[in-house]
């Protein structure tokens, strides 16, 4: 029969049972892994959530700083930079005008220009411009024109004939806000002729030629004849105000 003091000792048939300080003292051995697997990824991803969590507070610090204006505003090294050296206007001449303006037309002009050379192909060679034109011309009388004896007053002084000259139509002013350049063909040879010599006045022809069509388009507008009625209005509104009952007003050729 067994001995009391030797029933907790272990035998063959009961091995011994884990007490309480060998579970704790496997619980802080860190188990080796297996053959063939791979380490865990906690360590590395760890740390690269705290650097980017102190990036991203190291950017929130110092977006607060430079909102209170301790530091200077921080300026692209690269932003765009105008420089204006023009030279102050130069004021050439003076003119006095005595000219009524009693129209205006404001025209608009499509010009498709191409410049090319016979016989060579339009990749190597060729100019072609598409350009929308707008502009501007005026019909005035000039006044400082009126001959002497134009004006012939009755002896009872309620009628009144004025002979004047005949309207005319001012300059074409190209306005270069409203003008733009649609579209452009160039071939290599042009290309490579702007990048070693260079044109700046390579669209004057473009402008030259808008110009004289709204000119033309402005003679055959009829601007003219809607000055000569709008003067005729205006003098009689002016006259009649100082008395006159009859009022005729004519031009003389052009």
């Amino acid at each position: 029969m067994a001995r009391d003091g030797d029933i907790n000792e272990p035998t063959r048939e009961f091995p011994g049972y884990p007490t309480s300080d060998d579970l704790r003292a496997r619980s802080d051995v860190t188990p080796d892994p297996a053959p063939g697997v791979p380490p865990s990824a906690g360590g590395p991803v760890r740390g690269l959530l705290w650097v980017l969590g102190a990036a991203a507070l190291a950017v929130v610090v110092l977006l607060g700083v430079q909102a209170t204006g301790i530091l200077p505003e921080f300026r692209n090294p690269f932003a765009k930079e105008q420089t204006d050296r023009s030279q102050p206007p130069l004021l050439k001449s003076i003119r006095d005008l005595s000219r009524y303006v009693a129209a205006e037309g404001d025209f608009q002009v499509v010009v498709d220009l191409q410049n090319d050379r016979r016989n060579v192909p339009d990749f190597l060679l060729n100019e072609r411009t598409l350009f929308v034109g707008a502009g501007r011309v005026e019909a005035y009388v000039d006044f400082s024109k009126i001959a002497e004896g134009a004006i012939v007053e009755s002896a009872d002084k309620k009628s009144v004939e004025i002979k004047l000259p005949a309207p005319q139509l001012g300059e074409t002013n190209l306005d270069l806000e409203k003008s733009y350049v649609f579209a452009e063909q160039r071939g290599l040879i042009n290309r490579l002729n702007d990048l070693v010599a260079g044109n700046p006045n390579r669209q004057q022809q473009v402008y030259q030629l808008a110009e004289d069509r709204i000119t033309a388009a402005a003679r055959d507008s009829g601007l003219t004849a809607r000055a000569e009625e709008n003067t005729r209005k205006m003098l009689e509104g002016l006259l009649r105000s100082l008395g006159y009952q009859k009022i005729t007003v004519t031009y003389t050729a052009p």
